[in-house]
């Protein structure tokens, strides 16, 4: 039988128990989104704050494949939930599922959104401005005739297919990242294709295509800065792979001074089924925005785009210098062309089983209207006018139509779905061969 001290006591501490329970709430997290950071800067922190529950709090990110990481070279301190970066990677917005366990090991989480504008002004420089890849191809400028080769238009099951826009707000395109002319060569395993490099100064922070839960193409693009006695390079990896190092990719590709307009070896591929580069052909914020703003952008593109259709033709024309196509063409003398080479748009076949052959610039029709939306989605406006002045350029296989860029905070995905409104019915194929010096080489003639 309990004394009376006794039994004040467990009523003491029945009276607390009810107190506790009737004070403490649900654990959960209360921050939903963080400051906006930039690629390639510091990033001072955002805190995730949760309440309720018995603290201590241990944070972490869930690596469920149904949400992104965090930015590349974004950490989360486990103990104060906040999340910095010496020098961010990543570029578009990222929505981690944030998760917090309390010390009775109770647990909750919420989505975050973690937004980083790109910095991409660097893509402008690579090659120099002579280069097939900054050269206007309207009509009215430069005179260029539409391609009547029957490698060339558009094929008639692809016409009716619109511009899908493959880049965007989501970490939805393909990022790019500059390094300094120092940064550390570490070792690359390359497992399937061609490789131009088995060591390369791709940091660990280098954004991935569609980041590193991807499994899609995992394009990893690297713009070496210029040295005192080295010259600016671009290096490429498709199927980029970090886990704790080193880097392993499916195919590489190399461009040692690209203030050259040396090309590829013909029928060498690169991290492109094309055989082109993939960076300086990314539609990219920097150049749409310029000086002005996002909602107010007054920039102006000055390369091809470069784009995807389902199946290439098993063929390629400058200045790409490979393919994965299908389909065949016959020559005037009635012999079939072997597949798998370079076409000649000056002397064109007599005929082909299939159209569009990997490097082929199209550009938009003089006469298809712009449509009426970009009146009112002014990014969706310069992109069109680069269309028309500097065309698309068919790089890949993939969802016909794909339009290819880098994934930036920036972007206005509501402005950017204008580019819908064009078919690719509304392109003509470009014969550039006029401007063609070499094959191996992206100089113009004029």
């Amino acid at each position: 039988m309990l004394n009376r001290t006794a039994f004040l006591l467990f009523i003491s501490c029945l009276f607390l128990a009810k107190v506790e329970a009737a004070t403490t709430t649900v654990l959960s997290i209360t921050t939903s989104s963080c400051p906006v950071a930039t690629q390639g800067s510091a990033y001072a922190g955002c805190a995730i704050i949760a309440t309720g529950g018995k603290s201590p709090y241990t944070f972490s990110v869930s690596t469920s494949a149904s949400y992104a990481p965090l930015p590349e070279g974004m950490v989360l301190n486990a103990t104060t939930g906040v999340i910095t970066s010496s020098q961010v990677g990543g570029q578009g917005t990222y929505i981690p599922l944030i998760v917090v366990t309390d010390s009775t090991k109770a647990t909750a989480s919420k989505a975050v959104t973690i937004s980083v504008n790109g910095n991409n002004s660097f893509l402008a420089n690579i090659f120099p401005s002579n280069s097939i890849f900054h050269h206007r191809v309207d009509a009215a400028t430069t005179g260029l005739p539409v391609d009547t080769s029957p490698a060339a238009p558009i094929y008639s099951g692809y016409q009716s297919s619109t511009i899908h826009v493959f880049f965007g707000n989501v970490p939805n395109g393909v990022p790019a990242f500059q390094v300094p002319s120092t940064q550390t060569d570490v070792s690359v395993s390359t497992t399937l294709y061609q490789s131009y490099f088995t060591s390369g100064p791709i940091p660990a922070n280098a954004p991935v295509e569609g980041t590193s839960r991807s499994t899609g193409d995992r394009h990893v693009l690297i713009y070496l800065e210029p040295g005192i006695s080295t010259p600016p390079a671009l290096y490429e990896m498709w199927e980029g792979i970090y886990k704790n190092g080193p880097w392993t990719d499916s195919s590489n590709a190399l461009w040692p001074n690209v203030t050259t307009n040396v090309l590829t070896p013909q029928g060498n591929g690169t991290s492109d089924a094309a055989g082109l580069p993939v960076a300086p052909l990314l539609v990219n914020a920097d150049e749409v925005i310029g000086t002005g703003t996002p909602s107010a952008p007054n920039g102006t593109i000055k390369h091809p785009i470069r784009f995807t259709l389902n199946h290439m033709l098993n063929y390629w024309v400058w200045p790409a210098t490979q393919t994965a196509g299908v389909g065949s063409c016959t020559a005037s003398s009635g012999s079939t062309i072997p597949v798998g080479s370079l076409l000649s748009q000056s002397a064109p076949p007599k005929s082909c089983t299939m159209s569009n052959p990997a490097g082929e610039i199209y550009r938009l029709k003089a006469s298809v209207a712009t449509p009426s939306c970009a009146a009112t989605s002014p990014q969706a406006a310069i992109i069109i006018t680069a269309f028309r002045n500097y065309g698309i350029i068919l790089a890949d296989n993939g969802s016909s139509g794909g339009l290819i860029g880098t994934p930036d905070a920036r972007w206005n995905d509501t402005d950017l779905s204008c580019l819908t409104k064009l078919t690719l019915a509304s392109f003509e194929p470009v014969n550039v061969s006029s401007l063609m010096i070499s094959s191996s080489s992206g100089q113009t003639s004029h």
